[in-house]
């Protein structure tokens, strides 16, 4: 058994990847799309969705870089 436990780094690398991706794809969806069908959103809604997309791409970019590099690497 590894130090960290039987952990599954690719799977891992996968799912957070894919989430990652969910969070800017629902970002970009409720600053575009919420603003074309509800007309000007309320500036905690902007915020939650700029906050969310610049998470997502941070968690695009570091996910695979920790999960699939470093930790296996620390095993």
């Amino acid at each position: 058994m590894g130090r960290y436990g039987n952990v599954d780094y690719p799977t891992l690398t996968k799912r957070t990847t894919l989430c990652s991706l969910a969070l800017v794809v629902g970002g970009f969806l409720l600053a575009d799309a919420g603003t074309a069908l509800f007309g000007t959103l309320p500036g905690w809604a902007m915020t939650v969705a700029v906050d969310a997309e610049g998470l997502g791409a941070l968690g695009i970019i570091l996910c695979p870089l920790v999960f699939g590099v470093v930790l296996p690497l620390t095993e």
